[in-house]
């Protein structure tokens, strides 16, 4: 049978998705990007999912000029996620006080991500499943649904707690639940080493790659649908089809876009490809750069602190950790850390004359510095571009380039 006569079903949430900077408010959730995401692939695509009537005439258009089938679950009211930027910690507003009722379907190939607002109970000769819950993340077969072919795509989070084995590896984890019986592929996401695949007990990696920028929100759900798209239609290996939802996500990424098979084709990003240290766990040390000396200035610099800690970096923040002082109490103690550090982040902006003076010992002893400002002209940025620096204008896309830079020290 030809993949244009085999239709995915896909079973997740729609929701309403607003981010404060870069400013911008869609209507997709996990389930209406992979629906859209499929589309662009010409898969015929069979979304079932909850929505209000808001988001349900959003998604019904977009399945008319897109050419996907739409089941809707009706809700009193859309959930809607609200980022301040695209690594911020998500608040949710509309979360429902009681699950609604949930969804059943009985079809060949399945992708079901977990939703707040409910279930899908499944019955599938092919499914991959994404539980998508950062609290308390269920089992494929708790609900009932089950799979003669089944993959899970977790992230480490998930991995843990469905194991319920916090102590083990990463390899580990997926062994065990192999092993348990959860599924015969499991995948675990793991940022920039890109994804571990178990394939029926035997362990394989594929890379992350490197973007000239990052659009974070909703790249998983893009991994997910690519991968469900090339091992369930496709019959690729796992690992194949992981490699090739790991391009696609890359591209999603780069160009905030689905891409479509000859996009895709066409498409060749570098692999990130890490250093040994960075394999066998060494902390990779951070030098955070920049003034913190008002309310804007303080919030920029936890949230860069916080969000290169959550990638797993080693972060040495000097407000954090030495403060304000004099001269003789914060210099020396400051510039001992740049010496020890792989990379310095600097929060260029305002164009602060500590953090400038840091950026230029930093590159005067060969350590590379990504200097993250948006308001500042090219003029006032020529001696960074010059001695070196990464420079970048996007927050994300900033913090991400730290990370790749030093994975691969």
């Amino acid at each position: 049978m030809s993949n244009d006569k085999i239709t995915i079903t896909i079973a997740g949430g729609t929701y309403h998705e607003v981010c404060l900077h870069p400013g911008n408010h869609q209507v997709y959730g996990s389930a209406g990007r992979a629906a859209s995401a499929l589309a662009t692939f010409g898969v015929n695509v069979d979304l079932h999912t909850y929505a209000d009537d808001v988001v349900s005439s959003v998604i019904s258009d977009r399945a008319h000029f897109e050419n996907f089938t739409l089941n809707v679950h009706s809700v009193r009211e859309s959930v809607m996620f609200h980022y301040e930027h695209g690594l911020a910690e998500p608040r949710i507003f509309n979360y429902p006080d009681t699950p609604y009722p949930a969804m059943t379907i009985t079809a060949p190939y399945v992708l079901r991500y977990g939703m707040l607002e409910g279930s899908a109970v499944v019955d599938a000769d092919y499914a991959v499943y994404d539980p998508q819950n950062v609290t308390n993340p269920e089992s494929f077969t708790a609900n009932g649904s089950k799979a003669r072919h089944l993959a899970l795509i977790l992230n480490r989070y998930e991995a843990r707690t469905l194991s319920g084995k916090s102590e083990l590896s990463d390899r580990q984890q997926a062994e065990f639940l192999y092993n348990d019986g959860h599924a015969e592929v499991i995948i675990i996401k793991q940022g920039p080493a890109g994804a571990l695949i178990c394939d029926n007990g035997i362990i394989s990696y594929v890379p992350a790659y490197e973007t000239s920028s990052v659009h974070k929100i909703g790249s998983g759900d893009v991994f997910v649908a690519n991968f469900a798209y090339e091992w369930m239609l496709n019959k690729k290996t796992p690992h194949e089809a992981a490699n090739l939802a790991s391009l696609a996500t890359a591209f999603y990424c780069e160009s905030e876009l689905f891409p479509s098979c000859l996009g895709l084709a066409e498409f060749n990003p570098n692999p990130i490809k890490l250093s040994q240290k960075f394999i066998e766990g060494g902390n990779r040390k951070v030098y955070l750069a920049g003034p913190f000396f008002t309310l804007a200035q303080l919030w920029l610099v936890e949230q860069a602190q916080r969000n290169l800690s959550d990638l797993g970096l080693d972060v040495f923040s000097p407000y954090h950790r030495v403060g304000h002082g004099t001269a003789d109490e914060v210099v020396e103690k400051d510039l001992d850390a740049i010496r020890q550090a792989d990379i310095v982040f600097a929060i260029g902006d305002a164009l602060d004359s500590g953090t400038i003076y840091e950026v230029g010992y930093a590159r005067a002893r060969g350590i590379p510095v990504v200097f993250y400002a948006e308001n500042e002209s090219e003029g006032d940025l020529k001696m960074m571009e010059g001695s070196g620096c990464i420079l970048s204008a996007d927050y994300v896309t900033a913090i991400y380039k730290t990370l790749w830079v030093a994975a691969q020290k």
